[in-house]
């Protein structure tokens, strides 16, 4: 039996002063979240739209939804009235469009910039050239209803602790940055979000605030 209690309590006690856990919630069952919620736990990451909006109406109602798989902009306005933060932003078009549905129905969205630092082509991201472009258009500036909250990044999907560490040291390095030349006097800007259930441990001491964990609290899907 997964004790997915004892699990959170057994993370965090792992987790340095100031590190957010996002339990990862995709394709678990509303039982297995529940059971993360009423062991505390607020925030939880999915990735598929429709799932999410299932769990979003039978689930408590302040609990943090984070998106955390691809985001197609077709799909943004049938989460817009209840997303917490978008963390996988990889272009200005899904940028416009979350702050499109978000002054629709009256929200500000907060979002994470989604860095490619991993070695697989397969992973999704802004290259750290293309995010500054973005950056330097400025268009973001005129959002009302978007707030960009910091980076998000994965690395490389390897047992090479070095190659991990090295993908986490990339994008530590590229949220300094970023902080320093565009968001310097925004207090908003201080997420860090990298670190999954194999490598999170890793991930905090490269600067990571934010960790993503699924298997290691809710065991492998079925």
């Amino acid at each position: 039996m997964n004790n997915i209690a004892e699990n959170i309590k057994a993370i965090k006690t792992t987790l340095p002063q100031g590190v957010n856990l996002v339990a990862v919630s995709k394709f678990h069952s509303h039982e297995a979240i529940m059971e993360a919620y009423l062991a505390g736990q607020r925030t939880f990451g999915e990735s598929r739209e429709q799932e999410l909006g299932i769990k979003a109406k039978a689930l408590p109602n302040d609990i943090e939804w984070h998106f955390i798989g691809h985001l197609q902009t077709n799909k943004v306005k049938r989460i817009a009235t209840y997303i917490s933060m978008v963390e996988t932003v990889d272009s200005a078009r899904l940028l416009r469009e979350i702050d499109r549905q978000a002054k629709a129905c009256g929200r500000i969205i907060k979002v994470l910039l989604e860095i490619h630092v991993a070695e697989e082509e397969t992973k999704s991201g802004l290259t750290p050239d293309e995010c500054r472009n973005l950056l330097d258009e400025g268009e973001w500036r005129e959002m009302a209803n978007v707030r960009i909250c910091g980076i998000m990044a994965m690395a490389t999907n390897t047992d090479d602790n070095a190659r991990i560490a090295s993908d986490f040291e990339t994008a530590r390095s590229f949220f300094d940055e970023v902080k320093s030349k565009y968001f310097p006097d925004d207090d908003n800007f201080n997420l860090r979000s990298w670190g999954m259930s194999h490598d999170y441990q890793i991930a905090t001491t490269h600067g990571a605030n934010m960790v993503r964990i699924g298997t290691a609290i809710f065991g492998e899907r079925h």
